[in-house]
């Protein structure tokens, strides 16, 4: 009986394991890598709405074969942010004003649930590391640097709804939010509103060191309907 245990145990150690495993892990982190650079495409305007999707062009520019393309282009319809088109490949998804308005409202009140349980259950270093960005998102905005802005925003509103610690509520969350990535990022474009997010962010920071849940979930939700608001407004200018 000892004899066969030691043997199962030297065949584990000197059998490595067989490389042609690793590979599915491999695809797949290459899979998620070419969803988020076409997230980030999509937010930054790079592919705007309505825009036709060529996978030859985009397999050259990403650097990737069409499998792991094809991939994340089927994750992405998933979330509702290309549709697929039938022997006619994908276009990024264009929403209408009506969209635009049910999803801003759900949205923000998922971030204001979200900032009200926040301040129930959110530990000081987790204020500190939310006060680290905001500093770093104060910075991008000195310097002009939108993306830079953008992503330090969003990791403080992510960070937040993660701190309501309630998975369902995060889940329901990431989905309504990717879909208005685009147009949270572009509501920015605009000085004025981009200095008015700015001083709405110092008062929600403001309550969240207080602990104050009822107005950090008042602003939060001010917040994001300001942006739809903003939105709505570029819309019809443009129309």
């Amino acid at each position: 009986m000892h004899s066969v245990t030691l043997n199962v145990l030297r065949e584990h150690v000197t059998h490595p394991p067989d490389s042609e495993a690793a590979r599915p892990i491999s695809r797949q982190a290459l899979h998620l890598a070419v969803m988020d650079r076409l997230r980030k495409m999509m937010t930054e305007g790079t592919l705007p709405p309505g825009a036709h999707l060529n996978e030859r062009a985009l397999c050259e520019q990403l650097g990737v074969s069409r499998t792991p393309l094809r991939e994340a282009l089927k994750m992405l319809a998933v979330e509702r942010l290309i549709e697929l088109l039938p022997n006619r490949g994908a276009r990024v998804v264009t929403l209408s004003a009506t969209d635009i308005a049910d999803a801003f409202e759900l949205l923000s009140g998922l971030e204001a649930l979200a900032g009200e349980l926040a301040c129930e259950r959110i530990t000081q270093a987790e204020i500190d590391a939310i006060e680290t960005l905001h500093g770093a998102m104060t910075t991008c905005h000195a310097n002009g640097d939108l993306p830079g802005y953008f992503d330090c925003n969003q990791r403080i509103h992510e960070r937040i709804n993660a701190a309501a610690r309630n998975p369902a509520l995060t889940q329901m969350y990431q989905s309504v939010n990717q879909r208005l990535q685009a147009l949270r990022f572009r509501s920015n474009l605009h000085a004025g509103k981009w200095e008015q997010a700015v001083d709405e962010h110092v008062a929600m920071l403001r309550a969240l060191h207080a602990r104050d849940g009822a107005a950090l979930g008042r602003l939060l939700r001010g917040h994001l309907m300001a942006k739809c608001a903003t939105v709505l407004a570029h819309r019809l200018a443009a129309a």
